[in-house]
């Protein structure tokens, strides 16, 4: 099967909400059409955050997003953080996420990242050994704060 992998486009969005929703988070709840475009344009207005889909069979199967950061630490070697990673379901299993990782961590390595980054859900214990099965470690902690007002 061949995947291939494309920055994102407001045309993709409402397939990428409609996944958003598989994953569980806000109990299914996901941005209108017009939040989420408004979004996307701030996104694609940073120098380097960019959303990616995987298409496969002419579908979009997955997606993640990716920002690579620079850094004043570290000698001013950048930083990759990905997020929103998700794998439709009915399509895990069959390499999309490994092939959506591996331009990730390419994608960074091509832009003299140190390090890439993400974090995953203490519940999400098959999502852990699939990262670790990819070179991933567990580094640190990550901890979070709710903001009273913030959207979460």
């Amino acid at each position: 099967m061949e995947i291939k992998i494309r920055e994102a486009s407001a045309y993709d969005l409402s397939t990428l909400l409609s996944l958003y929703g598989q994953l569980g988070m806000d109990d299914g709840a996901v941005l209108t059409l017009d939040e989420a475009l408004d979004i996307f344009v701030r996104m694609n207005a940073y120098p380097d955050y960019r959303l990616y889909v995987s298409v496969a069979e002419g579908i979009i199967v997955g997606s993640f997003a990716l920002l690579i950061m620079n850094n004043l630490a570290h000698r001013g070697a950048p930083s990759g953080i990905l997020e929103d990673v998700i794998v439709r379901e009915g399509w895990r299993g069959k390499g999309i996420g490994k092939k959506m990782m591996a331009f990730a961590m390419e994608r960074c390595a091509e832009k003299g990242c140190y390090k890439l980054a993400l974090s995953s859900n203490l519940q999400r214990e098959s999502a852990h050994a699939f990262y670790r099965s990819l070179g991933f470690r567990q580094h640190g902690y990550s901890f979070v704060v709710a903001l009273t007002g913030m959207r979460q």
